[in-house]
């Protein structure tokens, strides 16, 4: 009998410290592209400001940030154009995807006070690149997914910046939102010995619905990346768990820091449940927030690129006056 139970010990021990081991090991990134720009080190966390040609004036700036598991790419192709100043955030405990990225030290990054891995976390870090860098007043801020969390928690502690900013909430976690499936305490604790497998094979049976259309190259290259973006899986647990308790706890009336924008809702969601977004975004935004409903998955930016709504550029409202007082000359 004694020797049954210390054999159990045994195993239990091992368990538990093949978890720790597990949850603590840096993961190899697997992307890292081309950037021209200057990457700004904020705590753990980093911004990416692209560069604009020599002399060039911004006509807008965008600020984005990514969702869970995910990485600055997602925004990169879709915000092309040369007269746009792209400023992108890469998430606290996350790989840089940039080959040989540009540093440099910034007087203002200061490390955020809220704890590593959570949405307040990174919000500190939006606010401090809304602050100091865009270089144009014609600002907007998209975020995705976990994204538009970090945007609602960067506005309700900073309002002030916000008063004159369009954002983007697409397929965001909101308050009072809930997740497709449920994820209880058992499932982060094995999560150090499900990551592994997940990495093995990032689109599988099991997970392929999630996902939607993979027909574009660009969108299934970085849906292949999510498992190897955080560098450590406790980073990735420490995410979903301020995920939850931000959804839980926070209330609608955050909306009310959001002057003007947009909450893209995907009909066929299956990462989040869709009908709680929807109610979340339509209780917050007492028109100051424009609800759209599209057909596709969690991830419109590449399904259905039309939906996300024009970017207003410095010259535009003249252009478009002077057209119109043309057409009735």
């Amino acid at each position: 009998m004694t020797t049954l139970v210390s054999f159990i010990l045994l195993v239990v021990l091992a368990v538990l410290a093949a978890r720790q081991w597990l949850m603590e090991r840096e993961g190899k990134p697997v992307m890292a592209e081309p950037f021209e720009g200057t990457v700004y080190r904020v705590g753990a966390a980093c911004v990416a400001e692209r560069d604009m040609p020599s002399g060039a004036e911004p006509k807008a700036t965008v600020i984005c940030m990514h969702g869970f598991v995910e990485h600055m790419g997602y925004f990169t192709e879709f915000y092309d154009d040369p007269d746009i100043q792209l400023i992108l955030l890469n998430s606290c405990g996350y790989h840089l995807p940039i080959d040989q990225p540009r540093f440099r030290q910034a007087s203002w990054a200061v490390p955020p006070s809220a704890d590593e891995g959570t949405i307040e976390y990174d919000a500190m870090v939006m606010n401090q690149a809304l602050e100091h860098l865009p270089k144009s007043s014609n600002i907007r801020i998209h975020g995705h997914s976990r994204g538009g969390a970090v945007t609602l928690e960067a506005a309700s502690l900073r309002p002030d910046l916000f008063e004159n900013v369009e954002v983007v909430l697409e397929a965001p976690v909101l308050p009072q939102g809930r997740p497709y499936g449920h994820y209880g305490q058992a499932q982060l604790w094995c999560m150090a010995f499900l990551v592994p497998l997940w990495r093995r094979q990032p689109i599988a049976w099991h997970n392929r619905g999630m996902y939607g259309p993979l027909h574009n190259e660009r969108k299934r290259q970085l849906i292949e990346g999510l498992p190897f973006n955080p560098r450590r899986v406790s980073t990735m647990v420490t995410n979903m768990r301020s995920l939850g308790e931000w959804m839980d706890t926070k209330p609608i009336t955050m909306f009310d820091n959001i002057r003007k924008g947009y909450v893209l809702v995907p009909d066929k969601d299956k990462v989040l449940e869709t009908q709680a977004m929807y109610d979340s975004a339509s209780q917050g935004a007492q028109g100051n927030l424009e609800v759209v409903r599209i057909a596709c998955s969690h991830f419109p930016l590449f399904d259905c690129p039309e939906s996300i709504p024009a970017l207003q550029k410095k010259g535009d409202s003249r252009a478009k006056a002077a057209k119109a007082a043309a057409s009735t000359a």
